[in-house]
């Protein structure tokens, strides 16, 4: 499944570049046309060069990376701050700190100071103050929280950077290639994309273009950061693999005297075999009357079984025989009454000659 599709980048006008007199020789390569004075970013180079930044961001996250997301310009402020929050990174989104990657030191600094003057802030020692230092130290406060909130959990230098417009952000960026921080950024026409290491060409002016790359960059470190969470788990099985096979070993090295293991199994075996031939000779004693008398028993059964059977047999046999003499003696009677009638015939004949 891809983790961008050309569908959303045309709804949400990532393809709409700068004016054509505004245009960065440099991004020729990205444009696709040129359509009312206005250049057509070519969306196909735009989703694979996404594909390998999310994979980047997605890698380096579940490496224990930590990344930093960039954006100080009005439209991209509340997208910044939201994404960020949601996937627990690093931002900044009101005022880029020269220094902030290269002078880390100064601004963790500053970061400390920001967070002893909240704890100030909620023990009520700012109230107890006079008027003018409090409202002094509310306004140093309310700066400190303005410009480094989104990195109040930073403890270094981050090892990955995404932003939105690099020509807004070149101090920025700047900073990042000498520290050595892989920089992925949204560029449009009209933007240097030499400094960028991973580049996602694309409108970095419209709120829905720059909120869709922006949270799809998000859920990589959430599926980094898910993956991350997944190796600890793992480890204590792969360290009781480890100390089941060294035990195994030692198992293994130990000599074990066979004769000794051996003596009490050949004993024990010995005593069970003399019990049990005791015990079978008298079953098979005891067994023996029961089957001469269950034979007794058998045989004058089958014996009445047999002259049942014979019975049985004799009628059937007779049923035949009477049947036949019941038809001869029919025959018979049949034969003297044909006799019969002729003799009675002759006689009448007698008569009337």
């Amino acid at each position: 499944m891809d983790v961008l599709t050309m569908k959303e980048l045309l709804e949400t006008g990532v393809h709409f570049g700068h004016r054509t007199r505004k245009w960065n020789p440099k991004m020729a390569r990205y444009i696709f046309t040129e359509r009312k004075g206005i250049h057509i970013i070519d969306l196909e180079q735009t989703v694979d060069l996404f594909r390998k930044a999310y994979y980047y961001a997605r890698d380096r996250v579940a490496n224990g990376g930590e990344i930093l997301f960039v954006g100080t310009k009005k439209q991209v402020q509340a997208t910044i701050l939201e994404e960020a929050q949601r996937c627990g990174a690093h931002y900044v989104n009101r005022r880029w700190l020269g220094g902030t990657l290269t002078n880390f030191s100064t601004v963790k600094q500053s970061i400390e100071r920001m967070k002893k003057l909240e704890t100030m802030l909620e023990d009520g020692t700012i109230d107890a103050m006079p008027n003018k230092e409090a409202s002094k130290t509310r306004r140093q406060l309310a700066k400190l929280q303005r410009n480094l909130n989104g990195l109040r959990h930073m403890e270094q230098k981050p090892q990955l950077m995404y932003v939105i417009d690099p020509d807004s952000e070149a101090i920025a960026v700047h900073e990042a290639n000498l520290a050595g921080v892989p920089v992925i950024a949204i560029v449009d026409t009209n933007c240097n994309p030499d400094p960028i290491d991973f580049l996602i060409p694309g409108n970095d002016d419209a709120i829905k273009a720059t909120k869709l790359i922006t949270a799809r960059i998000a859920d990589a470190v959430l599926e980094g950061r898910e993956g991350r969470q997944d190796a600890p788990e793992e480890a204590p099985s792969a360290e009781a693999a480890q100390a089941a096979a060294e035990s195994k070993d030692e198992a293994a090295e130990t000599p074990v005297d066979e004769t000794v293991a051996e003596a009490p199994v050949s004993e024990e075996a010995a005593e069970e075999k003399a019990t049990e031939e005791p015990v079978a000779e008298a079953e098979a004693e005891a067994t023996e009357p029961e089957a001469e008398a269950a034979s007794e028993e058998a045989e004058p059964a089958a014996e009445e079984t047999e002259a049942e059977d014979s019975e049985a047999e004799e009628p059937k046999a007779e049923e035949p025989e009477a049947a036949e003499e019941a038809e001869e003696a029919e025959e018979a009677d049949k034969a003297e009454e044909g006799t019969a009638e002729e003799a009675s015939q002759e006689e009448e004949s007698e008569d009337d000659d």
